[in-house]
């Protein structure tokens, strides 16, 4: 791939292409993410975000804007993402193994009235895995955010938000798509009972 205008562009395609590809059941889906989270949220719940590397940034972001804000001001929503803490991390991996850093936090925060939500562009991330066996074990609603096939994650959670695409950067700027059209109904729906 050579540095040109023209590979900038057909970058830009390509990513358009991978949103406009949305099926109708993921669109679906992606209502029903939002719709469950609100009413999480309205009950005492909180929505509880986890990935590695840069779907760990995007944990970060969407729980970000619930905590504060992605549009009006308005009361604070429950949201917290695993990665965030690096103390937990590093004695977790130390002491248990890389496998457990979130599924140990899991334990520790989340009850069955809240929703957990795994970003994996591949699905395949042994800590995601314990992760949501942990809290399908909590009783949690286990949702993952991932690329086409879904990955190992795909039989283990209740909502599958799948983007029709193998390429982790289209993946990584779909999900972050999806996060903020979900935040948005999220900050509706949850305020709005």
């Amino acid at each position: 791939m050579a540095a040109s205008r023209e590979e900038i562009r057909r970058q830009l395609e390509e990513s358009a292409r991978v949103k406009q590809a949305f099926s109708d059941v993921l669109v679906e889906r992606i209502l029903q993410f939002a719709q469950k989270c609100a009413a999480s949220l309205r009950g005492g719940g909180k929505v509880v975000f986890f990935g590695n590397g840069g779907s760990a940034a995007d944990a970060m972001h969407l729980a970000a804007e619930l905590v504060v804000k992605l549009h009006d001001d308005r009361r604070a929503l429950a949201a917290l993402a695993l990665p965030a803490n690096p103390s937990v991390l590093t004695a977790a991996g130390n002491d248990y193994g890389f496998e457990q850093i979130f599924s140990r936090q899991v334990e520790a925060l989340v009850s069955a009235q809240d929703v957990i939500v795994a970003l994996s562009t591949s699905g395949n991330s042994a800590n995601l895995v314990r992760a949501v066996e942990a809290g399908r074990a909590r009783g949690a609603f286990v949702v993952a955010f991932t690329g086409e096939t879904g990955g190992a994650l795909a039989n283990k959670v209740d909502l599958l938000l799948n983007v029709p695409s193998r390429d982790s950067q289209r993946i990584q700027e779909a999900h972050i798509t999806i996060g903020h059209i979900a935040c948005a109904f999220i900050e509706e729906l949850a305020l709005s009972a």
